[in-house]
């Protein structure tokens, strides 16, 4: 099995399942089964989407086949401590970016994974985390 090394943010999980924009679906397809995974807090939100939806019961079998194909990392200390130092460097800035975003960012970083998003606006902010856009408009 080949090891995590993109961490895909909510954004980019949805785009997969939707298969657009086409350019997010392509980049994925071609990466070796193991490649990508999710953070836990990504896996909460798309619960909370899943359950807010019209058809729940459609979502949640939508939910289980992309967590078949993408796993679900779970988090360990290290992921506080450098939520911890993220969140403070952010703050003397003034530049404070969403909780969940700050989490996902500290998961990445911590397991020195890429983030993939579409949204570099947030997440370009926190110094040394790895971003890549599969977004091509």
């Amino acid at each position: 099995m080949v090891e995590p090394r993109y961490l895909l943010d909510t954004n980019i999980c949805i785009y997969i399942r939707r298969e657009r924009p086409k350019s997010v679906l392509e980049r994925f397809q071609v990466l070796a089964p193991g490649a990508t995974a999710i953070s836990v807090v990504t896996y909460g939100e798309l619960i909370y989407a899943v359950r807010k939806s019209s058809d729940p019961e459609k979502g949640t079998l939508v939910l289980q086949e992309l967590i078949a194909l993408v796993p679900v990392l779970p988090m360990a200390v290290n992921v506080a401590e450098t939520y911890g130092s993220i969140r403070s460097a952010l703050a003397v800035q003034g530049d404070l970016i969403g909780n969940n975003d700050l989490w996902i960012a500290a998961h990445a970083k911590s397991l020195g994974l890429t983030l993939v998003t579409n949204n570099e606006s947030e997440f370009q902010r926190v110094d040394g985390l790895i971003i890549e856009k599969w977004v091509k408009r």
